[in-house]
């Protein structure tokens, strides 16, 4: 799969001029302990990696064998609890070589395993004898609740202002001086991101309390936020028995209005004046940044008295993304709109006059959208989220309006009355996506909707009868859809785990999960299981079923990561994957390197600085679970969102369930 580059160098800690460069942390690691001593020279290094989190009853279930010489006709056992044999193989074909410690990757496929209970596969070829980490059977539904609410409890751990939740790792509101902001032109920036001289003030104080942190820092985005919004607003509408009113312990109803709330702040309906951000990453020599320092969030409206220096860090800037009634950037409204649009269809009928201002906020929105940018606007500095395709969003937004006027009578005072000038807007933007420089070039994540937006809009074009003067058809839709997809099992082909995603780049985590969620909405558009078990080894890839035997997602399986570059899991977390932890958060993944660099007052951790993953590294992709690895190791909102729909998708398409 064609993969264009994302976010270098993206939201970590660069090197400010507080900030005190370490030399790394990569030490060389011994050679692996033999799995038996009475393998003969050479030893014999093996590993099994399974779905931590376990495998749905119903479904596909693939385990690997990772080892450093041929072990073809290994026999493995899949052991119940009691130590019972549920079933009996010899392991599948080599899949291919991962790295020169493991030339050998085999599959371990026991689908015929379907009761429900604790299980662990053990693999044995003469002397060697090795066994996974323990992992469920069960229905989806038992087997992902708590990942959906680990997946909550991370945006509710990521939240600023007044309206905290307490819990172990957050015992402080913080930023509260962010209820009385004062605005700023953007400023110019070099190529590092630090700005030239001092802020330009516009005299305007607005409310930006409130919303979720972007990632590891304390920075808060428009361009983040409105995605995340827009997917818990759809886990809401769509997924109500798992993700919305009818879950005990995954309701995203609160939640997306809390960020809902927030985006409510940046957009003055009243002046039609949009703004981008709060607060600053990287600065200059003269000026803190956010990125410079290392806190918690409660110390900052305070942060160094008086210190002119710190004047940014108490009271954060809010940037503003162009003058009163100017157009804006078509990816973030595109987004907007689909936010406003989707509160209208969640809120129509329980809170009638809050649903109508959403609506006329999305149309407002929609209308200004800039049809012909140049670069988009996203962050400040723009490096950070270097986004180029927004098609897309207008695709979302406008399907979002067409679903939201035909729901029923639309309320007075909307500028655009007519349900089907939205669609064939949406059409139009599809078909400039389909025909347009990054078709099908990614998977559903921040930077492209479309795993999304297709699904959403084959639905609106079926609901109003398959109109002939639109732009694009559910068939178009459709094709687009598998294209990706197709991409993505190529790729999968090339990679001894199957994964659909290269892992030597950014987000492999939100892309595996992005997958995972177009795979399950392609199959229930067709009515078939055509990439069903794609979609399963997918998830399994990035919950531990990967060459480094981590889940990705925290509090997600047995092993996953305990070092995040995250300052309130780094100070008031335990470091060593007992509660509390920053449950819930996706990290960046596996990347091309393990970026490294400390801040004074981190704490250091893995304690010992001992890399335990660095035998598992190719020769070009790696995992490190090190603080200073904000490349592989720093959660943000954007890499959570797709996960509690990726799982959702899997109680939704169980057949168990009538």
């Amino acid at each position: 799969m064609t993969v264009r580059p994302e976010r270098p160098p993206r939201r970590g800690f660069a090197l400010g001029h507080r900030l005190l460069v370490a030399a790394g942390v990569l030490v060389t690691v011994p050679a692996l302990i033999p799995v038996s001593a009475a393998d003969a020279a050479p030893a014999v290094h093996a590993q099994v990696r399974v779905d931590q989190v376990g495998y749905a009853a119903g479904a596909p279930k693939r385990a690997y064998l990772m080892t450093s010489t041929t072990r073809p006709g290994a026999v493995f056992r899949v052991v119940d609890a009691r130590g019972d044999i549920a079933y009996s193989s010899v392991v599948g074909a080599d899949q291919g070589a991962w790295s020169t410690t493991f030339p050998h990757v085999y599959a371990i496929d026991f689908d015929r395993v379907h009761r429900a209970g604790s299980y662990h596969v053990v693999v044995s070829a003469g002397s060697m004898q090795v066994r996974s980490p323990a992992f469920r059977i069960d229905t989806p539904a038992r087997l992902y609740a708590s990942a959906m609410a680990n997946s909550l409890s991370f945006y509710q751990y990521e939240r600023d202002g007044p309206a905290f939740i307490p819990s172990a790792l957050r015992t402080a509101p913080g930023h509260l001086n962010d209820e009385h902001a004062m605005t700023y032109l953007i400023p110019a920036v070099n190529s590092n991101g630090n700005f030239k001289g001092d802020l330009t003030a516009l005299g305007v104080r607005i409310d930006a309390a409130g919303g979720w942190w972007d990632a590891g820092d304390y920075l808060k985005f428009t361009e983040t936020i409105s995605y995340v919004v827009g997917m818990m607003e759809t886990d809401v509408r769509d997924f109500p028995g798992q993700l919305g009113s009818g879950s005990a312990t995954a309701n995203y109803s609160a939640e997306a209005a809390f960020g809902l709330n927030w985006l409510e702040h940046m957009w003055n309906s009243s002046t039609k004046t949009l703004y981008l951000q709060v607060g600053i990453g990287e600065a200059n020599s003269k000026i803190v940044g956010d990125h410079d320092i290392w806190r918690l969030p409660q110390v900052d409206d305070t942060y160094a008295g008086t210190n002119p220096e710190d004047r940014y860090i108490r009271n954060r800037p809010v940037f503003r993304a162009g003058p009163p009634g100017s157009l804006i950037s078509p990816n973030l409204a595109g987004r907007l709109a689909a936010d406003f649009a989707l509160c209208y269809q969640i809120h129509r009928v329980s809170e009638p006059a809050r649903a109508a201002t959403c609506l006329k906020n999305a149309e407002t929105i929609f209308a200004l959208a800039d049809t012909r940018p140049g670069r988009l606007q996203t962050v400040i500095p723009y490096s950070f989220y270097p986004e180029k395709e927004w098609r897309d969003d207008l695709e979302w937004g406008a399907t979002e309006l067409y679903d939201a006027l035909s729901a029923g009578p639309v309320p007075a005072g909307v500028p655009q009355r007519q349900a089907m000038y939205y669609l064939r807007q949406a059409a139009h933007w599809a078909h400039a996506y389909i025909t347009g420089p990054n078709d099908a070039a990614d998977s559903l994540n921040l930077y492209d909707v479309t795993g999304l937006a297709h699904f959403e809009l084959y639905h609106a074009i079926e609901h109003a009868g398959n109109p002939p003067d639109i732009a694009v058809t559910e068939a178009q839709l459709l094709g687009d859809l598998a294209k990706q997809l197709d991409r993505a099992v190529t790729q999968g082909a090339t990679d001894p785990f199957g994964f659909g995603f290269p892992w030597d780049t950014f987000d492999t985590t939100s892309h595996g999960a992005g997958l995972v969620v177009m795979a399950a909405e392609y199959d229930e558009l067709t009515g078939t299981d055509a990439y069903a078990r794609d979609g399963s080894r997918w998830l399994a890839n990035i919950l531990g079923a990967n060459a480094w035997g981590t889940s990705l997602i925290v509090g997600d399986g047995s092993t996953f990561p305990e070092c995040m570059q995250h300052q309130v899991a780094n100070l008031a977390g335990s470091l060593d994957g007992a509660p509390p932890v920053l449950a819930g958060a996706a990290v960046e993944g596996p990347n091309s390197f393990a970026a490294t660099g400390v801040v004074s007052g981190m704490r250091a951790c893995p304690a010992n600085g001992v890399d335990t993953f660095a035998q598992f590294n190719s020769a070009t992709a790696v995992f490190q679970d090190n603080v200073q690895s904000w490349s592989t190791d720093e959660p943000a909102l954007d890499l959570s969102a797709t996960t509690p729909m990726a799982f959702a998708w899997q109680i939704d398409n169980d057949p168990s369930v009538p």
